[in-house]
């Protein structure tokens, strides 16, 4: 994996690659504001961006933006200290992939690079959570931005929350089938069925079935009819 830093602070910059090529994770490239970011993401396509916010000469969601208007693929992840909501819904909004504060443990960062290998958009805790709560604020998920839901929703490794199987299980089981029921419609076990809403329920930061429910119908997805 290459890794490009981005961050106006040079000390963090140093830990940062310090940290990562001790576990063997290659840093492409360090930039000090969003415009050099723009110019060595092009130049050097990275796997993953880590991307400050507020940095002078540049800040970092107009980079993600327009990293993004070049850069369609670019997984740009957020690193920062602001756990203001605006900063995370904008953040999606411009297209980033995932959303971590500097406070968290080294090891939290590693895995949630790990994750990003995986496909699997990385955000610090609660922060998922914030994302559905502002689902449910918005109400329809027509009026949100398409970043926004692919940040839930997408193809494995394009930086969904779900892969399109996970999301066919959440519809089904939000209808009221049970695991058994939606296990013979899919050709697949009870088992696997609960091993699917655990992953779900898991990614999505929901305790229970009720919150399954309310999220589905949040998107949109009640009454879903499988094709025959």
């Amino acid at each position: 994996m290459k890794v490009l830093l981005v961050d106006d602070n040079r000390l963090m910059l140093e830990g940062l690659q310090n940290l990562l090529e001790a576990h063997e994770i290659e840093v492409a490239g360090m930039a000090l504001n969003g415009r050099q970011s723009l110019d060595l993401a092009c130049e050097l396509k990275p796997d993953v961006i880590l991307m400050d916010i507020r940095m002078p000469g540049g800040d970092g969601l107009a980079a993600t933006r327009a990293i993004k208007a070049q850069m369609p693929e670019a997984r740009i992840i957020i690193l920062t200290t602001s756990t203001e909501d605006d900063d995370l819904f904008e953040a999606i909004k411009s297209g980033a992939s995932g959303y971590l504060l500097k406070s968290m443990d080294t090891d939290e960062l590693i895995e949630a690079l790990a994750q990003v290998r995986q496909g699997t958009p990385p955000f610090s805790p609660g922060l998922a959570t914030k994302l559905l709560a502002e689902f449910a604020r918005v109400g329809n998920p027509k009026e949100l931005a398409p970043s926004q839901i692919s940040a839930v929703t997408a193809e494995p490794g394009s930086g969904g929350m779900l892969n399109s199987r996970q999301i066919e299980v959440l519809k089904m089981v939000a209808d009221g089938l049970s695991y058994k029921e939606v296990g013979a419609r899919l050709y697949l076990s009870p088992r696997t069925i609960k091993y699917h809403m655990a992953e779900i329920m898991n990614r999505l930061h929901l305790e229970n079935r009720a919150q399954v429910v309310a999220f589905a119908g949040q998107m949109g997805w009640m009454a879903y009819s499988p094709k025959n």
